[in-house]
């Protein structure tokens, strides 16, 4: 840097070196002419040819000027991209990083106000609670002197209740009334376990049995079928035995009932890629699962063998809480799953964002290398200034710029 006149000069502006270069270049040139004159009447051969030179030079300046111009331009246009780009990178970074910031304090806010309601909601329970309880005790000595006055009208409920008994055996004495009565129990208890996407009732399978219900349970291990049977006439017959022997020969015939419902489910409702690797069958009645385990548990593991587990009401609500839970934990990494993915696009655009920088590095190393040639030629041009300045022709010997034309000796 130096100071002229008040102005302060960069040197290591490319036009400041340039417009240097000219003048020194001019100047030497003025030189070489005032030699030139004083050693006319030495040779005017030499002066023409000098001249000729000197024309030449000075082409070879404006030349130099033009591309010192032009590299001054191409830098001013590679300083601009890279702000622009960079500005681009930034604005773009700011708005992904706020859209997921956005996202995240959404779900929080909304998990914060799910949470409140939920808290609000079971003190307000309990406030009902607490203060129901003295209420409730009063209503309830009020409400057992009127059941006491109930009391001669419930023997009419049980002459009722027995008719109802009568007609619940109509029930179980017929096969087709009998399956009816299993899959109303079995839809009873599914319906008040599970959600109402989470199954469907009587559903077709693609080799065209009907099953009694299917649950759509995540893979592994699938969706699994439940069939509801009722052996009960093998069961009426035990129940029926007086003797050792007919009790031996009902219980068998009871297992054989067994095991034909297991090879019938297990042959029609567990399908490759379709269902799960095993079904479920719903025995309507605890008596009949309690005497199947008790008195025939080999018939129980056969039922394991052919991937057929037997399920009372009792344990067929138990298991369906447990498929409960399995869903709302293969929903819970669903959402899971949508974050990630969210993640690995923003990871994406960050690689995207790394490789242009890259390509933007590789330009201005370009750039730095063009500016370092210039310098390179500069340098030869100054070199072949001095050697004029000094008359030493015969020195002049061709470099790697073939565009400058070696002096001949006069004569030539």
């Amino acid at each position: 840097m130096i100071e002229i006149a008040g102005q302060t000069i960069n040197l290591s502006d490319p036009l400041v070196i340039g417009i240097f270069i000219a003048a020194v270049l001019t100047t030497l040139i003025v030189i070489l002419l005032i030699l030139a004159v004083r050693r006319a009447g030495q040779s005017a051969q030499a002066v023409n040819f000098v001249a000729t030179q000197v024309s030449r030079l000075g082409d070879d300046v404006q030349v130099l000027n033009a591309n010192q111009s032009q590299l001054a331009g191409n830098i001013q246009t590679v300083s601009d991209a890279q702000a622009n780009a960079q500005v681009r990178v930034i604005q773009t970074m700011e708005a992904r990083l706020a859209e997921v910031n956005a996202q995240v304090a959404e779900r929080l806010a909304d998990n914060a106000l799910k949470s409140a309601r939920s808290l609000s909601d079971m003190q307000e329970k309990m406030r009902e609670t607490l203060t129901g309880s003295s209420e409730k005790s009063t209503k309830q000595l009020t409400e057992l002197q009127e059941r006491l006055a109930t009391i001669d009208k419930a023997q009419s409920n049980i002459e009722k209740l027995s008719g109802d008994v009568l007609t619940l055996q109509d029930i179980l004495s017929n096969k087709q009334r009998r399956g009816m009565f299993g899959e109303i129990q079995l839809t009873d208890i599914v319906s008040k376990a599970l959600p109402a996407d989470a199954y469907a009732l009587q559903a077709t399978l693609s080799n065209g049995k009907r099953a009694d219900c299917l649950i759509h349970l995540p893979n592994p291990p699938g969706p699994i079928v439940i069939d509801a049977k009722f052996p009960f006439e093998a069961y009426e017959a035990l129940a029926a035995a007086d003797t050792p022997e007919m009790q031996k020969i009902a219980l068998r015939e009871l297992g054989n009932a067994v095991r034909v419902h297991i090879k019938a489910i297990s042959e029609k409702y567990i399908i490759e890629g379709e269902t799960a690797d095993g079904a479920i069958m719903f025995l309507p009645s605890e008596a009949v699962y309690a005497e199947l385990h008790a008195r025939l548990p080999a018939v129980v593991r056969e039922g394991f063998d052919a991937r057929v587990w037997i399920v009372s009401p009792t344990t067929c609500m138990a298991t369906l809480n447990t498929m409960r839970a399995i869903l709302k934990d293969a929903r819970m990494r669903e959402q899971a799953g949508e974050i990630r993915k969210a993640l690995k696009l923003l990871h994406r655009d960050v690689e995207i964002i790394g490789e242009k920088a890259g390509k933007l590095e590789t330009h201005l190393r370009q750039a730095g290398d063009d500016v370092s040639g210039v310098i390179t030629a500069a340098t030869r041009a100054g070199k072949r200034a001095d050697r004029l300045d000094n008359f030493d022709f015969e020195e002049l010997a061709p470099d790697a710029d073939d565009t400058v034309v070696p002096l001949a000796p006069p004569g030539t």
